[in-house]
C-alpha cells in the first residue's frame, strides 16, 4: 500500500492510502471521480502493520483499492456497508470523532 501523511490546520493526521497498482490512475463514472494521479496520494510504500498503526491514529483517512479498504475493514475502522465504488474500484473516507 502507498501511504501519504498530511496534516490539517490543527496538526491532525490526514492519511491518503491506496493500493500500489492504482497509483497514477484516474477512474471516472458519471459525475464521480477518483484521481490517484495527483500528488495527494504520492507517498511511501508501507507494510500492512505500519499502515494499520497509522490508520488507528489518523483524524481523517481517504482509502482507495481492495487491499487498502480491506485493511481498514479488518482493523474495524471502516464498516463494509459504507464502502463505495467507482469503476469497480472500492473507496472509503473516514473521519474520527475520537482524535
Amino acid at each position: 500500500m502507498i501511504v501519504k501523511i498530511h496534516k490539517d490546520n490543527y496538526s491532525r493526521i490526514v492519511l491518503a492510502v491506496c493500493d500500489k497498482e492504482l497509483l497514477g490512475k484516474k477512474f471516472e463514472e458519471g459525475n464521480k471521480q477518483l484521481d490517484l494521479a495527483s500528488d495527494f496520494y504520492e507517498g511511501e510504500e508501507k507494510t500492512e502493520k505500519e499502515t494499520g498503526d497509522l490508520m488507528r491514529n489518523a483524524y481523517m483517512i481517504n482509502l482507495v483499492g481492495d487491499k487498502s479498504v480491506g485493511l481498514a475493514i479488518k482493523e474495524e475502522i471502516v464498516d463494509k456497508n459504507s464502502v463505495m465504488k467507482i469503476k469497480d474500484v472500492p473507496y472509503a473516507q473516514v473521519i474520527s470523532s475520537e482524535i
